[in-house]
């Protein structure tokens, strides 16, 4: 059996690889030709746009690596088949149970390899991506830039309160523009507003305001005995929140630029604060889900290998893999637009793609096993 298994991960490993290389090899030729035009327009060299298009390479791998899996396991099992040498492991005993055991481990590496680069790598260079293109235009999120809430619950000095702020641009996740902060009582009073110039939050979630411009309006019983509004300017200002860094982010960076576990505290976030959460749930659990989908297009390539060889080329087989990995990115895709259309369960909006294509891959694969 260990001499089955070197076969078996030796081939599908050097499949998966190429088919993961010729992929990224063509997304970054077609990216490299999309940079070298928006560097044209903006000012920018060529250098910026390779590494432009270098930093959304761990982006694509992360896309792609189901794909790949299958595409690759296709051809793999194809090969085997169209040799006689899977007929042959099969009449030494390899049953489908076994099969289908032995299949598990490339796509168990495969899941863990894709969460990894997912959550890790793919953020980190998305980030800097955003970063970079923003450098030429001075800024990361220039534009409607943001709007943050946050609910403070009332203590002994002063009444509950929500906060809304708005942040026009940011450097990276702690330094910020063009910040405006708007405070309001219980009953919908605005009680104070400040704006800034800059701001830099720090671990514990203070932002250090600069050029900060504070107007507080008096409560109404102090306004009828003809208290006014203060003003103040001051150069510096330490105002402590809730929000931190990651929250920050959340709201003014991309989604793809946050792993699993930031996107679990900022849907957390959001739901304390009574704000829509669905979208960004199912952008959650289709994170969380998405590496296990290598676990099924192994599971999906299997039966390829149960087909005789007279009953298609190698090619047509690896044409129909690519035809199945391409159905799957698109509804996969349409998934998550069609779970916040009609309000459905965010994890069963994530998962359903995975569920059919395993369902459909158990059920070719039972069929062929009985029949063929």
């Amino acid at each position: 059996m260990r001499t089955v298994r070197r076969l078996l991960y030796r081939d599908i490993g050097w499949s998966v690889a190429f088919v993961a290389v010729a992929f990224l090899a063509l997304f970054f030729f077609i990216d490299v030709v999309d940079e070298l035009d928006r560097a044209s327009r903006a000012g920018r060299g060529v250098g910026s746009a390779f590494v432009q298009a270098l930093l959304e390479l761990p982006g694509h791998f992360y896309e792609l690596s189901p794909i790949a899996m299958l595409i690759g396991t296709i051809y793999s099992m194809a090969r085997l088949a169209q040799s006689s040498e899977f007929t042959i492991l099969r009449t030494a005993g390899l049953g489908p149970g076994r099969a289908l055991r032995l299949l598990a481990v490339p796509g168990l590496i495969g899941a863990a390899l894709t969460f990894v680069v997912g959550d890790y790598v793919a953020p980190l260079a998305e980030r800097l991506a955003v970063l970079q293109e923003a450098g030429s235009r001075n800024a990361t999120a220039r534009g409607p830039g943001a709007w943050l809430r946050e609910r403070r619950p009332a203590t002994a000095d002063e009444p509950e309160q929500v906060v809304s702020v708005h942040v026009a641009a940011a450097d990276d996740d702690s330094h910020l523009d063009g910040i405006r902060i708007y405070q309001t009582d219980a009953d919908g009073r605005l009680r104070r507003s400040i704006t800034a110039a800059r701001a830099t939050v720090d671990e514990s979630g203070t932002w250090q305001l600069e050029q900060a411009v504070v107007v507080e309006w008096p409560q109404p019983q102090a306004a009828r005995e003809g208290a006014g509004i203060r003003s103040d300017s001051l150069p510096q200002l330490a105002w402590p929140s809730g929000l931190g860094r990651d929250v920050v982010a959340g709201a003014l960076l991309p989604l793809k630029t946050m792993g699993t576990f930031e996107l679990w505290r900022y849907v957390r976030h959001l739901a304390r604060q009574d704000q829509a959460v669905q979208r960004h749930e199912i952008q959650f659990w289709k994170k969380a889900l998405y590496p296990l989908a290598c676990i099924v297009m192994v599971a999906l390539a299997l039966p390829f290998a149960y087909l005789h060889a007279r009953a298609g080329g190698t090619s047509y087989k690896v044409f129909g893999g690519i035809m199945l990995g391409i159905s799957f990115v698109l509804l996969n895709n349409a998934s998550g637009h069609l779970g916040v259309l009609n309000g459905w369960t965010p994890w069963i909006a994530a998962a359903m793609p995975g569920l059919i294509y395993l369902g459909l891959s158990m059920a070719a694969f039972a069929w062929l096993v009985r029949y063929r």
